[in-house]
C-alpha cells in the first residue's frame, strides 16, 4: 500500500513542481530481488554511495512462510541491513513529528539516534548439542591471537551467538546527536545497559568524552541541562523504558545501541500515536566525508490496506511518514549540491526552491488535519480516503504556491522614487519597523490586509477622521 500510496504523492504533490526524470530508481520488491539475484540491491547501494541522498519506500524482508506464499528461490535478508553496511551507517535518527495545534503523544519535540551497527543484528549463530564453545580473537597485524571467551556447554540443545559492537564512528554518532539536540533545544541523554553488559561501557565513555570535550558549555549555557541536574546523565536501559512513558511532555533525545534502539524507537512510536508519526533516517559517510542519508518511513508497507484496495475496499492510509522522509531527501540533495558548488547561482537557486516548496508542503498538509480533513486515523470513520487526502493537499499546496508567484516582476526603485530620502533612512529604527509590521501581517504573507492596516493606524493615532 506505501508503493501505491508514494506514486499518488509523486504525481500529485511533486512532479507538477520539479523533473523528476533523473531521480534514479530501484525496484526492491521480494519479487524484482529474486528475478535478480539481489542485483538490484548491490546497484542500488552503490548508487545510494554515488547520490548520497536517498528516498527509501518500506520493504519486505520474506519470511519462510513468504518465500513459499511468493514461490522465492530463498529468504533474501534485509535490504537496510545491506544498505547499513553499504554506506558506512553510523546512526538510524529517529523523531517525532508534529503538527503544531494537534495534541499527538509527546507535546515537544523528542530526539532518538540508534547505534546503525552491531549488534544482535550481524549475529553469527548455530545450534549445537553438549560440548566447548571457544571464541578466538587473531588480530589483524599479526599478533598472537587469544581466546575471548571459553565455555563448557552441558546441555543437549544449545543455541550459540557470536557478535561484536564496532566502536570507531561512536565519535561521529555524538557528533551528530549533540548538535540535532543543540538544534533543536532538547536535553541530551545517553542510554546503556552497562551495569551488567560490561562491554557496552566504551559506548557511554566515548559520548561523553565528546559531550565535555565539545558540546557542555554551549548546553549549560541554553539552559538544556536544568532537567539533568547540570550534566550528561546516563540511563540504564529499563529506566528509559519507563521515562520514555512518564516524560510526555518530550523536549529530550537520547542515544543507544542499535538493538536498544530499536526497542526504544517503537515505544516513542506507540506513545506518539503510532509509527507513522515517527522519522527514519540512516546517516552514513561516504569515503569523501560527505553524509550519506536515507530517509523513509519508519512504518511497514501497510499489508491489510492494500489488500482491502485490491479488494476494492475504500482505504485510509495517513502518509505523513512517507512525505517527511521524502522531503528529507529533497532538502539534503539540494543541500549536497550547494555544498559542492557553493558559489553556484543555479546550485542556490534550486536549494532555495526546495527549501520553499518543503515548507510550503508541510504547512499544506497540516493545515489539511487541522481543517479536519485528515485520515481516518486522524478524524475517524469520516475521514478522507487515501486519495481524496492526497487530492486535497495537491489542491491546498498548489494554491500556496500561486500566492507566492508574483504577477508581474516588482518596479526597480530609483533613489528618486523612495518615499523616504536615503539620507533620512537611517534616522529610522528598521528592525522596529519590521516588528511593527510582523505584528500586523497576521497572515505570515509578507503583506497586510485593510483591515489590519486600519488597525494599525488607529492605534497609531495617524488614521484621517471624517472632520479631517
Amino acid at each position: 500500500m506505501t508503493h501505491y500510496t508514494t506514486q499518488l504523492l509523486l504525481q500529485q504533490w511533486v512532479e507538477p513542481y520539479f523533473d523528476t526524470s533523473s531521480w534514479e530508481k530501484y525496484d526492491l520488491s521480494c519479487k524484482s530481488r529474486d528475478d535478480t539475484d539481489d542485483q538490484v540491491l548491490t546497484d542500488a547501494v552503490e548508487a545510494g554511495k554515488r547520490v548520497g541522498a536517498i528516498f527509501k519506500e518500506p520493504t519486505i524482508t520474506p519470511s519462510a512462510i513468504q518465500v513459499q506464499e511468493m514461490g522465492l528461490k530463498k529468504a533474501w535478508g534485509s535490504p537496510n541491513g545491506a544498505m547499513r553496511r553499504g554506506w558506512n551507517g553510523i546512526t538510524i535518527s529517529r523523531d517525532t513529528i508534529h503538527i503544531e495545534g494537534i495534541e499527538l503523544g509527546y507535546k515537544n519535540q523528542v530526539l532518538f539516534e540508534r547505534h546503525a551497527v552491531g549488534g544482535e543484528y550481524g549475529a553469527g549463530w548455530n545450534e549445537v548439542g553438549a560440548g566447548t564453545l571457544l571464541t578466538t580473537y587473531i588480530p589483524k597485524d599479526g599478533g598472537a591471537p587469544f581466546v575471548v571467551d571459553k565455555r563448557d556447554l552441558t546441555d543437549n540443545h544449545n543455541v550459540c551467538v557470536v557478535y561484536h559492537n564496532p566502536y570507531d564512528n561512536v565519535r561521529d554518532l555524538a557528533h551528530l546527536f549533540f548538535n540535532r539536540c543543540l538544534d533543536a533545544k532538547v536535553t541530551p541523554y545517553i542510554v546503556t545497559k552497562k551495569t551488567v553488559f560490561k562491554w557496552q561501557e566504551g559506548f557511554w565513555a566515548t559520548m561523553k568524552k565528546v559531550f565535555d570535550e565539545s558540546y557542555k558549555d554551549e548546553f549549560l549555557k541554553q539552559g538544556l541541562l536544568d532537567r539533568s541536574g547540570g550534566d550528561l546523565q546516563h540511563l540504564i536501559s529499563d529506566a528509559a523504558t519507563m521515562q520514555l512513558i512518564r516524560w510526555t511532555d518530550g523536549g529530550f533525545g537520547m542515544a543507544a545501541h542499535n538493538y536498544d534502539g530499536d526497542m526504544l524507537t517503537d515505544q516513542i512510536a506507540q506513545v506518539h500515536r503510532s509509527p507513522g508519526f515517527i522519522t527514519s533516517n540512516l546517516v552514513g559517510k561516504s569515503d569523501d566525508g560527505s553524509l550519506i542519508k536515507e530517509f523513509e518511513a519508519s512504518h511497514g508497507t501497510v499489508t491489510d490496506l492494500w489488500l482491502d484496495h485490491l479488494a476494492g475496499k475504500e482505504t485510509s492510509l495517513n502518509p505523513l511518514g512517507l512525505v517527511e522522509a521524502l522531503l528529507g531527501a529533497m532538502a539534503h540533495s539540494a543541500q549536497l549540491e550547494l555544498d559542492t558548488n557553493p558559489k553556484d547561482a543555479e546550485a542556490k537557486k534550486v536549494h532555495a526552491f526546495v527549501s520553499n516548496f518543503n515548507e510550503t508542503l508541510r504547512l499544506a498538509l497540516h493545515n489539511t488535519f487541522r481543517y479536519g480533513q485528515g485520515t481516518r486515523d486522524m478524524c475517524g470513520p469520516t475521514g478522507f480516503t487515501t486519495e481524496d487526502f492526497v487530492a486535497k493537499v495537491a489542491w491546498r499546496l498548489d494554491r500556496y504556491l500561486q500566492q507566492q508567484v508574483e504577477e508581474q516582476a516588482p518596479p526597480e526603485l530609483s533613489e528618486e522614487d523612495l518615499p523616504v530620502p536615503a539620507n533620512k533612512i537611517t534616522a529610522f529604527d528598521q528592525k522596529a519597523i519590521l516588528q511593527l509590521f510582523e505584528k500586523y501581517d497576521k497572515s505570515g504573507e509578507g503583506k497586510i490586509d485593510f483591515k489590519n492596516f486600519s488597525k494599525m493606524l488607529m492605534k497609531m493615532g495617524v488614521a484621517p477622521t471624517k472632520s479631517s
